[in-house]
């Protein structure tokens, strides 16, 4: 069957009710909600450093440094352990899928600063000691989920938006006058590779996901295995932003075994969500450009285009009843239901 999900942020300040909301509206695959409204610990890159193994990082004048680590890392930290916590108590019980998501490697390389030496993304060596630091880190988390519901089966998502700027020497540098040197695909792979390799090292079961909601992800790479390639189990991407390289891509992934996060729901408009049957046509459309049958829909799951952290409350569950809706109208018509 098809499947729906959402991509991570959430609005407000309440992450046990944000808990709650994902495991009531997405109930099939729900997920540790992000709530970026609590402060710079919270949003994307803060949460992304706070899960760093033996790595500090500080928030100094806006930007965030490798470094010490400083108040913010220390709250980006302590904000992890608090929402494991409320997790762990409103799911107690819970047996299936579970997601989780998390800043990737080369996001965070684009955005985090090294003192008196420009951003990390510059170096070679601070960039895979980032990676490898970000993998150990994310390890801890999903081996305390486990330990906490040992009746989960996990979902790792890994945010890259990033990443097509960092393949293609489009990240401006601090002064923003310059652009830093194209990272080779190679070795985002294998930055990226230390990621989906941790959890098989730790002995843990772990679906891996890449998302990016920017055009140019080099899907290929994303999903191969050995020296090319990063190993994630399916891509993550914005409906609106596909190309006929990327439908190619897509086809050849799902074909040989991949699975398709498919951002049908635009997010660009807070509080606008689009109607049912719009979401149902330009779905079932895609699915055909991509050859997708009965058999190859379970790996398909329909999501927002992004994170949801504009949208009002109410708004946001409307997303994830028209999504509900429209899962169900695409399976049926699909005749993968039941």
């Amino acid at each position: 069957m098809v499947g729906f999900t959402g991509l991570g942020s959430l609005p407000g300040t309440d992450v046990a009710a944000a808990v709650r909301m994902t495991f009531d509206k997405v109930p099939d695959l729900p997920y540790l909600p992000e709530l970026p409204a609590r402060g710079p610990w919270a949003a994307m890159i803060g949460r992304g450093l706070g899960a760093l193994a033996g790595l500090g990082a500080e928030l100094v004048a806006g930007e965030w440094v490798l470094g010490s680590a400083g108040v913010d890392q220390r709250r980006a930290r302590q904000t992890w352990r608090d929402d494991l916590e409320v997790l762990e108590e409103h799911a107690q019980g819970y047996a299936g899928p579970l997601k989780l998501q998390i800043a990737g490697p080369w996001t965070l390389a684009a955005s985090t600063g090294v003192a008196h030496t420009g951003r990390v993304l510059a170096d070679v060596g601070a960039r895979r000691d980032l990676a490898a630091a970000l993998a150990e880190g994310v390890g801890e988390v999903l081996t305390d989920m486990t330990r906490r519901l040992p009746g989960i089966q996990l979902v790792l998502q890994v945010d890259e938006p990033s990443l097509p700027a960092v393949a293609a020497g489009a990240v401006p540098t601090p002064g923003g006058f310059f652009r830093h040197r194209a990272v080779d695909l190679p070795e985002i792979a294998a930055n990226l590779a230390f990621l989906t390799a941790e959890p098989v090292r730790r002995g843990l079961e772990v679906s891996t996901v890449v998302h990016c909601c920017a055009p140019g992800l080099p899907i290929a790479e994303m999903i191969g295995t050995g020296h090319r390639g990063a190993g994630f189990g399916a891509v993550s991407m914005d409906a609106e932003l596909l190309r006929h390289s990327d439908l190619d891509a897509l086809a050849a992934g799902l074909a040989g075994g991949a699975g398709l996060y498919l951002g049908v729901l635009p997010t660009s408009v807070p509080d606008q969500v689009m109607d049912v049957d719009e979401i149902r046509v330009r779905t079932l459309r895609l699915l055909e450009r991509l050859s997708v049958d009965r058999t190859i829909a379970a790996r398909v799951v329909l999501t927002p285009a992004c994170g949801l952290a504009g949208y009002r409350i109410p708004a946001v569950s409307r997303v994830f009843d028209v999504l509900a809706r429209a899962t169900a109208q695409v399976d049926e018509e699909l005749g993968s239901g039941g």
